[in-house]
Protein backbone atom coordinates (compact mmCIF):
# COMPACT_ATOMS: atom_id res chain seq x y z
CA UNK A 1 0.00 0.00 0.00
CA UNK A 2 0.99 3.33 -0.95
CA UNK A 3 1.87 5.59 1.97
CA UNK A 4 0.94 9.39 1.60
CA UNK A 5 3.38 10.66 4.33
CA UNK A 6 6.02 13.05 2.61
CA UNK A 7 9.38 13.58 4.22
CA UNK A 8 11.10 16.44 4.66
CA UNK A 9 14.45 16.38 5.56
CA UNK A 10 17.87 18.36 4.65
CA UNK A 11 19.78 17.03 1.59
CA UNK A 12 23.02 15.48 2.45
CA UNK A 13 26.05 18.02 2.40
CA UNK A 14 25.56 22.11 3.05
CA UNK A 15 21.97 21.75 3.89
CA UNK A 16 22.77 18.75 6.87
CA UNK A 17 25.73 20.55 7.80
CA UNK A 18 23.78 23.93 7.94
CA UNK A 19 20.92 22.34 10.25
CA UNK A 20 23.19 20.30 12.45
CA UNK A 21 25.05 23.98 13.42
CA UNK A 22 25.39 24.99 17.09
CA UNK A 23 26.25 28.43 16.55
CA UNK A 24 25.06 31.58 17.26
CA UNK A 25 24.92 33.04 14.35
CA UNK A 26 25.17 30.84 11.00
CA UNK A 27 25.72 32.60 7.74
CA UNK A 28 25.07 30.08 4.74
CA UNK A 29 26.16 30.45 1.53
CA UNK A 30 28.50 31.66 -1.09
CA UNK A 31 27.05 29.99 -4.06
CA UNK A 32 24.21 30.32 -6.08
CA UNK A 33 21.50 27.06 -5.80
CA UNK A 34 22.51 25.50 -2.65
CA UNK A 35 19.20 25.44 -1.08
CA UNK A 36 19.72 28.05 1.15
CA UNK A 37 16.70 29.35 1.25
CA UNK A 38 14.83 26.25 1.97
CA UNK A 39 17.66 25.63 4.80
CA UNK A 40 16.46 29.14 6.30
CA UNK A 41 12.80 27.70 6.07
CA UNK A 42 13.74 24.43 7.63
CA UNK A 43 15.63 25.96 10.37
CA UNK A 44 12.35 27.66 11.87
CA UNK A 45 10.38 24.00 11.72
CA UNK A 46 12.66 22.30 14.51
CA UNK A 47 11.06 24.67 17.61
CA UNK A 48 7.50 24.52 15.98
CA UNK A 49 6.26 21.90 18.75
CA UNK A 50 6.85 24.74 21.17
CA UNK A 51 3.79 26.74 21.49
CA UNK A 52 5.57 29.89 22.77
CA UNK A 53 8.14 29.93 19.89
CA UNK A 54 8.13 32.59 17.54
CA UNK A 55 10.79 33.81 14.75
CA UNK A 56 10.96 35.95 11.69
CA UNK A 57 12.50 35.88 8.87
CA UNK A 58 13.52 39.12 6.81
CA UNK A 59 14.06 40.48 2.93
CA UNK A 60 14.95 43.68 2.53
CA UNK A 61 11.53 44.71 1.03
CA UNK A 62 8.32 43.39 0.91
CA UNK A 63 8.28 42.70 -2.84
CA UNK A 64 11.07 40.49 -2.63
CA UNK A 65 9.46 38.26 0.20
CA UNK A 66 6.14 37.62 -2.13
CA UNK A 67 8.32 37.50 -5.79
CA UNK A 68 8.30 34.16 -7.53
CA UNK A 69 10.33 31.57 -6.30
CA UNK A 70 10.83 33.77 -3.04
CA UNK A 71 10.56 33.09 0.64
CA UNK A 72 6.36 33.19 0.76
CA UNK A 73 6.39 30.35 -2.36
CA UNK A 74 9.13 27.92 -0.89
CA UNK A 75 7.11 27.98 2.68
CA UNK A 76 4.41 26.30 0.95
CA UNK A 77 6.50 23.54 -0.06
CA UNK A 78 6.84 22.74 3.80
CA UNK A 79 4.84 24.73 6.15
CA UNK A 80 1.69 22.76 4.77
CA UNK A 81 3.29 19.54 5.88
CA UNK A 82 3.43 20.95 9.33
CA UNK A 83 0.06 21.39 9.57
CA UNK A 84 0.37 25.06 9.56
CA UNK A 85 -1.88 27.67 8.14
CA UNK A 86 -1.09 30.74 6.66
CA UNK A 87 -2.06 34.17 7.27
CA UNK A 88 -1.59 35.93 3.56
CA UNK A 89 -2.23 39.70 5.01
CA UNK A 90 0.16 39.70 7.52
CA UNK A 91 2.72 37.16 5.45
CA UNK A 92 2.55 34.75 8.77
CA UNK A 93 2.53 30.92 9.49
CA UNK A 94 0.61 29.91 12.38
CA UNK A 95 1.31 25.92 13.53
CA UNK A 96 -0.64 23.33 15.87
CA UNK A 97 1.03 24.34 18.55
CA UNK A 98 0.22 28.21 18.47
CA UNK A 99 4.03 28.52 17.13
CA UNK A 100 4.52 31.29 14.83
CA UNK A 101 6.80 32.21 12.06
CA UNK A 102 6.99 35.44 10.31
CA UNK A 103 8.21 36.97 7.20
CA UNK A 104 8.97 40.71 7.21
CA UNK A 105 10.72 43.28 5.72
CA UNK A 106 13.81 45.96 6.90
CA UNK A 107 13.73 47.98 3.76
CA UNK A 108 15.15 51.04 5.86
CA UNK A 109 17.43 51.98 8.71
CA UNK A 110 14.79 53.39 10.68
CA UNK A 111 12.08 50.12 10.36
CA UNK A 112 14.53 47.97 13.01
CA UNK A 113 12.42 50.27 15.52
CA UNK A 114 8.65 49.27 14.43
CA UNK A 115 11.05 46.16 16.77
CA UNK A 116 11.53 48.15 19.73
CA UNK A 117 10.56 45.40 22.97
CA UNK A 118 10.19 42.52 20.37
CA UNK A 119 11.33 38.85 22.00
CA UNK A 120 12.16 37.00 18.85
CA UNK A 121 14.22 33.28 19.47
CA UNK A 122 15.26 32.72 16.27
CA UNK A 123 15.71 35.77 13.21
CA UNK A 124 16.65 34.78 9.50
CA UNK A 125 18.07 36.88 6.88
CA UNK A 126 17.88 36.01 3.58
CA UNK A 127 20.38 38.20 1.49
CA UNK A 128 22.19 39.25 4.72
CA UNK A 129 24.49 41.39 2.21
CA UNK A 130 21.53 43.89 1.29
CA UNK A 131 21.21 44.78 4.84
CA UNK A 132 23.09 47.38 6.82
CA UNK A 133 25.33 46.38 9.27
CA UNK A 134 23.34 48.37 11.76
CA UNK A 135 20.22 46.52 11.17
CA UNK A 136 21.95 42.82 11.99
CA UNK A 137 22.90 44.06 14.74
CA UNK A 138 20.26 46.20 16.24
CA UNK A 139 17.65 42.95 15.23
CA UNK A 140 20.22 40.96 17.67
CA UNK A 141 19.26 43.01 20.27
CA UNK A 142 15.60 41.56 19.61
CA UNK A 143 17.32 38.29 19.42
CA UNK A 144 16.24 37.10 22.96
CA UNK A 145 13.58 34.45 24.25
CA UNK A 146 11.40 32.79 27.01
CA UNK A 147 10.34 29.75 25.67
CA UNK A 148 13.19 27.78 26.25
CA UNK A 149 14.40 27.75 23.27
CA UNK A 150 18.22 29.26 22.96
CA UNK A 151 18.13 32.42 21.00
CA UNK A 152 19.80 32.17 17.19
CA UNK A 153 20.31 34.10 14.01
CA UNK A 154 20.73 32.37 10.61
CA UNK A 155 21.48 34.35 7.68
CA UNK A 156 22.24 33.61 3.79
CA UNK A 157 23.81 35.35 0.94
CA UNK A 158 25.83 35.08 -2.30
CA UNK A 159 29.53 37.07 -2.31
CA UNK A 160 29.48 40.60 -2.35
CA UNK A 161 33.38 41.43 -1.54
CA UNK A 162 32.44 45.06 -0.42
CA UNK A 163 29.88 43.84 2.12
CA UNK A 164 30.36 44.14 5.85
CA UNK A 165 29.28 40.93 5.87
CA UNK A 166 32.94 40.34 3.72
CA UNK A 167 34.56 41.72 6.41
CA UNK A 168 32.97 39.65 9.35
CA UNK A 169 33.46 36.44 7.63
CA UNK A 170 36.80 36.91 6.28
CA UNK A 171 38.56 34.38 8.84
CA UNK A 172 36.95 31.64 6.76
CA UNK A 173 37.67 33.06 3.37
CA UNK A 174 41.60 32.62 1.73
CA UNK A 175 41.98 36.43 1.16
CA UNK A 176 44.31 35.63 -1.89
CA UNK A 177 42.38 33.41 -3.92
CA UNK A 178 38.77 35.20 -2.43
CA UNK A 179 37.55 31.13 -1.59
CA UNK A 180 36.05 29.77 0.94
CA UNK A 181 38.90 27.35 3.56
CA UNK A 182 37.39 23.84 3.48
CA UNK A 183 38.85 23.13 6.47
CA UNK A 184 37.41 26.11 8.22
CA UNK A 185 33.92 25.06 6.99
CA UNK A 186 31.61 25.69 9.42
CA UNK A 187 34.29 25.93 12.11
CA UNK A 188 32.87 27.99 15.15
CA UNK A 189 34.97 31.13 16.41
CA UNK A 190 33.97 33.32 19.01
CA UNK A 191 33.48 37.27 19.30
CA UNK A 192 32.20 40.51 21.00
CA UNK A 193 31.28 43.29 19.55
CA UNK A 194 32.21 46.68 20.80
CA UNK A 195 30.88 49.86 19.01
CA UNK A 196 32.63 49.55 15.69
CA UNK A 197 35.35 47.37 16.96
CA UNK A 198 35.36 43.15 16.58
CA UNK A 199 37.27 41.16 19.34
CA UNK A 200 37.24 37.71 18.22
CA UNK A 201 38.67 34.00 19.85
CA UNK A 202 38.75 30.28 19.30
CA UNK A 203 37.12 29.86 22.34
CA UNK A 204 34.77 31.85 24.90
CA UNK A 205 37.82 32.08 27.15
CA UNK A 206 39.77 33.40 24.35
CA UNK A 207 37.46 36.47 23.97
CA UNK A 208 36.88 37.09 27.66
CA UNK A 209 40.85 37.16 28.19
CA UNK A 210 41.23 39.69 25.40
CA UNK A 211 37.94 41.51 26.05
CA UNK A 212 38.15 41.87 30.31
CA UNK A 213 38.15 45.23 30.11
CA UNK A 214 35.04 46.02 28.57
CA UNK A 215 33.54 42.93 30.16
CA UNK A 216 34.65 42.89 34.00
CA UNK A 217 32.66 45.54 34.54
CA UNK A 218 29.44 44.21 33.14
CA UNK A 219 29.80 41.11 34.62
CA UNK A 220 30.45 42.84 38.20
CA UNK A 221 27.22 45.15 37.53
CA UNK A 222 24.79 42.35 35.91
CA UNK A 223 26.18 39.08 38.28
CA UNK A 224 25.87 37.50 34.37
CA UNK A 225 29.12 34.94 32.98
CA UNK A 226 31.52 36.16 29.98
CA UNK A 227 29.81 33.88 27.80
CA UNK A 228 26.47 35.66 28.47
CA UNK A 229 28.11 38.25 26.47
CA UNK A 230 30.17 36.19 23.59
CA UNK A 231 28.25 35.14 20.40
CA UNK A 232 30.01 32.30 18.62
CA UNK A 233 29.69 32.63 14.50
CA UNK A 234 30.61 30.51 11.63
CA UNK A 235 30.33 30.17 7.86
CA UNK A 236 29.06 27.31 6.01
CA UNK A 237 30.00 27.23 2.08
CA UNK A 238 27.43 25.88 -0.28
CA UNK A 239 27.48 25.11 -4.15
CA UNK A 240 24.94 24.11 -6.46
CA UNK A 241 26.33 20.49 -6.67
CA UNK A 242 25.10 19.45 -3.56
CA UNK A 243 21.66 20.54 -4.17
CA UNK A 244 20.40 17.44 -6.19
CA UNK A 245 16.74 18.13 -6.38
CA UNK A 246 17.60 21.33 -8.10
CA UNK A 247 19.88 19.59 -10.36
CA UNK A 248 17.06 16.87 -11.16
CA UNK A 249 13.60 19.30 -11.36
CA UNK A 250 16.22 22.07 -13.29
CA UNK A 251 18.98 21.08 -15.03
CA UNK A 252 19.51 24.45 -16.95
CA UNK A 253 19.91 26.38 -13.67
CA UNK A 254 23.66 25.04 -14.10
CA UNK A 255 23.69 25.79 -17.54
CA UNK A 256 22.64 29.44 -16.96
CA UNK A 257 25.18 30.07 -14.16
CA UNK A 258 27.87 28.92 -16.35
CA UNK A 259 26.85 31.01 -19.14
CA UNK A 260 27.46 34.52 -17.01
CA UNK A 261 30.25 36.65 -17.62
CA UNK A 262 34.27 35.39 -16.02
CA UNK A 263 33.48 37.90 -12.81
CA UNK A 264 29.70 36.92 -12.47
CA UNK A 265 30.53 33.30 -12.49
CA UNK A 266 32.90 33.18 -10.25
CA UNK A 267 30.86 34.70 -7.41
CA UNK A 268 27.81 32.23 -8.20
CA UNK A 269 29.31 29.26 -9.35
CA UNK A 270 32.68 29.30 -7.49
CA UNK A 271 31.68 31.24 -4.59
CA UNK A 272 34.90 33.72 -4.76
CA UNK A 273 34.36 37.00 -2.24
CA UNK A 274 37.03 38.62 -4.28
CA UNK A 275 36.60 40.37 -7.67
CA UNK A 276 39.29 40.24 -10.50
CA UNK A 277 40.48 43.78 -11.36
CA UNK A 278 41.44 44.52 -14.84
CA UNK A 279 44.09 46.89 -15.99
CA UNK A 280 41.03 48.77 -18.58
CA UNK A 281 39.28 50.02 -15.76
CA UNK A 282 38.51 53.54 -15.22
CA UNK A 283 37.50 53.23 -11.63
CA UNK A 284 40.27 51.83 -9.64
CA UNK A 285 38.23 49.02 -7.48
CA UNK A 286 39.28 49.87 -4.45
CA UNK A 287 39.09 53.48 -4.93
CA UNK A 288 35.39 53.24 -5.94
CA UNK A 289 34.58 51.03 -2.74
CA UNK A 290 36.14 53.39 -1.19
CA UNK A 291 33.75 56.21 -1.58
CA UNK A 292 31.20 54.10 0.49
CA UNK A 293 33.20 54.69 3.42
CA UNK A 294 35.32 57.51 2.93
CA UNK A 295 36.43 59.58 5.45
CA UNK A 296 38.66 62.40 3.37
CA UNK A 297 37.07 65.58 3.51
CA UNK A 298 35.10 65.91 0.49
CA UNK A 299 34.11 69.16 -1.27
CA UNK A 300 30.66 69.78 -0.18
CA UNK A 301 29.52 73.29 -1.59
CA UNK A 302 27.03 73.73 -3.98
CA UNK A 303 23.94 71.49 -4.53
CA UNK A 304 23.67 69.75 -7.92
CA UNK A 305 20.77 67.49 -9.53
CA UNK A 306 22.09 64.89 -12.54
CA UNK A 307 19.53 62.84 -14.17
CA UNK A 308 19.90 59.93 -16.68
CA UNK A 309 16.24 59.36 -18.29
CA UNK A 310 14.48 56.36 -19.61
CA UNK A 311 11.01 55.76 -19.77
CA UNK A 312 10.56 52.40 -20.87
CA UNK A 313 12.17 49.17 -21.34
CA UNK A 314 14.59 47.83 -18.85
CA UNK A 315 16.79 51.30 -18.15
CA UNK A 316 16.18 53.15 -15.09
CA UNK A 317 15.56 56.55 -14.59
CA UNK A 318 17.82 58.10 -12.16
CA UNK A 319 17.87 61.46 -10.28
CA UNK A 320 20.79 62.12 -8.57
CA UNK A 321 21.64 64.63 -5.82
CA UNK A 322 24.75 66.14 -5.10
CA UNK A 323 26.65 68.82 -2.14
CA UNK A 324 29.65 68.84 -3.80
CA UNK A 325 30.68 65.95 -4.44
CA UNK A 326 28.63 64.12 -2.14
CA UNK A 327 26.09 61.75 -3.24
CA UNK A 328 23.12 62.46 -0.72
CA UNK A 329 19.81 61.20 -2.30
CA UNK A 330 19.12 59.62 -4.88
CA UNK A 331 15.68 58.89 -6.48
CA UNK A 332 15.04 55.72 -8.90
CA UNK A 333 11.65 55.02 -11.35
CA UNK A 334 11.50 51.97 -13.51
CA UNK A 335 9.32 52.97 -15.29
CA UNK A 336 7.77 56.44 -16.60
CA UNK A 337 6.67 58.86 -18.80
CA UNK A 338 7.50 62.23 -19.77
CA UNK A 339 5.03 64.06 -17.26
CA UNK A 340 6.67 61.71 -14.31
CA UNK A 341 10.28 62.63 -15.28
CA UNK A 342 9.94 66.42 -15.44
CA UNK A 343 7.88 65.83 -12.22
CA UNK A 344 10.15 63.86 -10.40
CA UNK A 345 13.28 66.54 -11.73
CA UNK A 346 11.66 69.43 -10.20
CA UNK A 347 10.41 68.02 -6.93
CA UNK A 348 13.77 66.55 -6.68
CA UNK A 349 15.06 70.21 -7.26
CA UNK A 350 12.22 72.00 -4.78
CA UNK A 351 12.59 69.70 -1.85
CA UNK A 352 16.68 70.49 -1.93
CA UNK A 353 16.73 74.43 -3.64
CA UNK A 354 18.55 73.38 -6.46
CA UNK A 355 18.59 76.15 -9.35
CA UNK A 356 17.48 75.01 -12.69
CA UNK A 357 20.92 75.76 -13.88
CA UNK A 358 22.68 73.02 -11.83
CA UNK A 359 20.24 70.54 -13.14
CA UNK A 360 21.93 68.06 -15.51
CA UNK A 361 19.85 65.75 -17.68
CA UNK A 362 20.90 63.25 -20.58
CA UNK A 363 19.44 64.57 -23.57
CA UNK A 364 20.37 62.20 -25.87
CA UNK A 365 17.57 59.76 -26.84
CA UNK A 366 14.14 60.17 -24.65
CA UNK A 367 15.82 62.73 -22.21
CA UNK A 368 15.10 65.21 -25.10
CA UNK A 369 11.79 65.68 -23.74
CA UNK A 370 12.90 67.11 -21.32
CA UNK A 371 14.44 70.62 -23.48
CA UNK A 372 12.35 73.15 -22.54
CA UNK A 373 10.08 72.19 -19.80
CA UNK A 374 12.85 72.73 -16.81
CA UNK A 375 13.55 76.19 -17.95
CA UNK A 376 17.67 76.65 -17.44
CA UNK A 377 18.56 73.15 -16.72
CA UNK A 378 21.87 71.73 -18.68
CA UNK A 379 20.99 68.97 -21.59
CA UNK A 380 24.43 66.26 -21.76
CA UNK A 381 24.82 65.37 -24.74
CA UNK A 382 27.51 62.64 -24.05
CA UNK A 383 27.97 62.10 -28.04
CA UNK A 384 29.00 66.33 -27.95
CA UNK A 385 32.72 66.88 -28.57
CA UNK A 386 34.41 67.32 -25.30
CA UNK A 387 34.80 70.09 -23.92
CA UNK A 388 37.27 72.92 -23.85
CA UNK A 389 39.26 73.64 -20.49
CA UNK A 390 41.85 75.85 -19.11
CA UNK A 391 45.62 74.02 -18.62
CA UNK A 392 46.73 75.53 -15.19
CA UNK A 393 50.40 75.76 -15.66
CA UNK A 394 49.59 77.70 -18.96
CA UNK A 395 46.10 79.09 -18.37
CA UNK A 396 45.83 78.46 -22.21
CA UNK A 397 42.03 77.49 -23.28
CA UNK A 398 42.00 74.17 -25.31
CA UNK A 399 40.31 70.59 -26.01
CA UNK A 400 41.18 67.71 -24.10
CA UNK A 401 42.24 64.68 -25.89
CA UNK A 402 38.78 62.81 -25.93
CA UNK A 403 36.41 60.75 -28.15
CA UNK A 404 33.33 62.98 -26.93
CA UNK A 405 32.12 65.12 -23.89
CA UNK A 406 30.41 61.67 -22.12
CA UNK A 407 34.25 59.92 -22.81
CA UNK A 408 35.85 63.59 -21.15
CA UNK A 409 33.13 63.04 -18.24
CA UNK A 410 33.66 59.84 -17.48
CA UNK A 411 37.78 59.87 -17.62
CA UNK A 412 37.75 63.07 -14.89
CA UNK A 413 35.14 61.24 -12.96
CA UNK A 414 37.29 58.14 -12.75
CA UNK A 415 40.63 60.25 -12.01
CA UNK A 416 38.38 62.10 -8.77
CA UNK A 417 37.44 58.95 -7.39
CA UNK A 418 40.62 57.66 -7.65
CA UNK A 419 42.05 60.51 -5.59
CA UNK A 420 39.36 60.15 -3.15
CA UNK A 421 37.24 63.01 -3.73
CA UNK A 422 33.82 61.78 -4.00
CA UNK A 423 31.73 59.58 -1.50
CA UNK A 424 28.46 58.13 -1.33
CA UNK A 425 25.98 58.43 1.79
CA UNK A 426 24.97 55.28 3.34
CA UNK A 427 21.45 56.73 3.27
CA UNK A 428 22.27 56.46 -0.81
CA UNK A 429 24.42 52.85 -0.76
CA UNK A 430 21.41 51.25 1.24
CA UNK A 431 18.57 52.28 -0.75
CA UNK A 432 16.93 49.77 -3.08
CA UNK A 433 17.94 49.50 -6.87
CA UNK A 434 15.58 47.26 -7.73
CA UNK A 435 14.51 43.88 -5.60
CA UNK A 436 17.80 42.39 -6.42
CA UNK A 437 20.11 44.41 -5.55
CA UNK A 438 21.03 47.84 -3.13
CA UNK A 439 22.09 50.66 -4.72
CA UNK A 440 25.31 50.22 -3.55
CA UNK A 441 26.08 46.76 -4.88
CA UNK A 442 24.72 47.83 -7.94
CA UNK A 443 27.29 50.65 -8.40
CA UNK A 444 29.59 47.73 -8.11
CA UNK A 445 28.23 45.46 -10.81
CA UNK A 446 27.85 48.58 -13.12
CA UNK A 447 31.31 50.00 -12.45
CA UNK A 448 33.23 46.87 -14.21
CA UNK A 449 31.62 47.89 -16.99
CA UNK A 450 33.09 51.13 -17.71
CA UNK A 451 36.38 50.44 -19.60
CA UNK A 452 38.76 52.45 -21.80
CA UNK A 453 38.99 51.49 -25.01
CA UNK A 454 41.36 51.28 -28.02
CA UNK A 455 42.29 54.76 -28.74
CA UNK A 456 40.92 56.16 -32.33
CA UNK A 457 43.34 56.77 -35.50
CA UNK A 458 43.55 60.45 -34.06
CA UNK A 459 45.08 59.27 -30.79
CA UNK A 460 41.80 60.34 -28.97
CA UNK A 461 41.02 58.51 -25.19
CA UNK A 462 38.06 56.57 -25.86
CA UNK A 463 35.65 53.85 -23.27
CA UNK A 464 33.67 50.98 -24.30
CA UNK A 465 30.86 50.92 -26.53
CA UNK A 466 27.21 51.54 -25.14
CA UNK A 467 26.35 47.83 -26.47
CA UNK A 468 29.29 45.98 -24.50
CA UNK A 469 28.82 47.66 -21.55
CA UNK A 470 25.43 46.17 -21.86
CA UNK A 471 26.86 42.68 -23.06
CA UNK A 472 28.87 42.88 -19.92
CA UNK A 473 25.30 43.80 -18.03
CA UNK A 474 23.12 40.89 -19.41
CA UNK A 475 21.56 43.59 -21.46
CA UNK A 476 20.92 46.55 -19.22
CA UNK A 477 22.31 50.22 -19.32
CA UNK A 478 24.76 51.38 -16.49
CA UNK A 479 22.05 54.13 -15.74
CA UNK A 480 23.58 54.65 -12.19
CA UNK A 481 27.23 55.08 -13.48
CA UNK A 482 25.75 57.25 -16.44
CA UNK A 483 23.93 59.61 -13.62
CA UNK A 484 27.45 59.81 -11.39
CA UNK A 485 29.66 60.74 -13.99
CA UNK A 486 27.53 63.68 -15.37
CA UNK A 487 28.57 65.53 -12.38
CA UNK A 488 31.62 66.31 -13.83
CA UNK A 489 29.83 68.28 -16.56
CA UNK A 490 29.52 71.07 -13.70
CA UNK A 491 33.33 71.30 -13.51
CA UNK A 492 33.50 71.15 -17.24
CA UNK A 493 33.38 75.55 -17.68
CA UNK A 494 34.07 78.10 -15.21
CA UNK A 495 31.95 78.51 -12.05
CA UNK A 496 31.47 82.14 -13.44
CA UNK A 497 29.63 81.24 -16.05
CA UNK A 498 27.13 79.41 -14.64
CA UNK A 499 25.57 82.55 -12.97
CA UNK A 500 25.24 83.88 -16.27
CA UNK A 501 23.25 80.82 -17.78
Amino acid sequence: MKSNVKIIQPQPGFQQKALSCQADIAILGGCAGPGKTFALLLESVRNTSNKDFGGVIFRRTSPQIRAQGGLWDTSYELYPGCKATPKETTLEWLFPSGANMKFSHLEYEKNIYDWQGSQIAYIGFDELTHFSEKMFFYMLSRNRSTCGVKPYVRATCNPDPDSWVATLISWWIDQETGLPIPERDGVLRYFIKYGENYIWGDTYEDVSEKANHILAPLIEKSGLQPSDFIKSLTFINGDIYQNKILLEKNPEYLGNLLSQDEQTRMQLLDGNWKIQISDNDIYNYYSFAGVFDNVREVDDKGSFITADIAMKGSNKFVVMLWRGFTLVDIEIMSKSDGKQVIDLISEVAKFWNVENRYICYDSDGVGNYIDGFIRGAKPFSGGAPAAEVKDIASGVIQRENYFNLKTQCYYRSGERVNRGEYKISEHVANKMYDDKMTVRQRFVYERRAIKRDKVDHDGKLKIMPKEQMKIMLSGESPDLMDAFMMREYFELKPKKTWASA
